[in-house]
């Protein structure tokens, strides 16, 4: 059981499934799980529908207002996980600004894997044609960036057992690295 569970960010492009893991990790966690998509302006919203990629200042004050909710949860609840793109090094250098120990969740795939599910599905605002922009702004985790990297092949609840693992583990590492001080 992970006794000291940081906030965490459910990230990567359209299509990964950010809402379907972060809910069920939220789940088996006991912690909250808000979906990022629910942070956009209406203005963001009806640029992506009309097929139309978001810019860094379209995002800005999306990504504030989700570095807030991570960082002073309105809800008492301590500890919550939004799933959010995050696609560049900046976005979670703002995501972390108001929430320093926040640990990414990168979910990740083969395009054609990505595609299909895209494809599959229906969303909102969010065309399948926004995908190539997404892939093309993600940027790599960086080492000093703390997260979990999944490859999304797999059924979510396999995934989900895969994090918390991941999770119990970095949790341990921190307690025996503060043991040995």
């Amino acid at each position: 059981m992970i006794t000291n569970l940081p906030p965490l960010v459910v990230m990567g492009v359209s299509g990964c499934g950010k809402s379907t893991i972060g809910a069920l990790l939220g789940e088996r966690l006991g912690v909250p799980f808000f979906d990022g998509d629910d942070f956009h302006p209406p203005a963001n919203k009806a640029k992506m529908a009309s097929g139309t990629a978001l810019n860094d200042e379209d995002r800005a004050p999306w990504l504030a207002e989700i570095g807030t909710a991570l960082a002073t949860p309105g809800d008492g609840a301590g500890t919550r996980i939004i799933a959010c793109s995050a696609l560049k090094r900046s976005y979670r250098d703002l995501l972390r600004s108001r929430a320093p120990e926040l640990v990414f969740i990168h979910l990740s795939g083969a395009e054609a894997t990505i595609a299909g599910r895209i494809s599959g599905r229906a969303h909102e605002y969010m065309p399948s044609s926004l995908l190539a922009s997404q892939l093309a702004t993600l940027e790599p985790l960086g080492q000093d960036e703390a997260h979990i990297s999944v490859d999304i092949l797999g059924d979510p609840a396999s995934l989900v057992d895969g994090i918390v693992r991941q999770l119990e583990l970095a949790e341990q590492d921190v307690l025996a690295t503060t043991a040995g001080c």
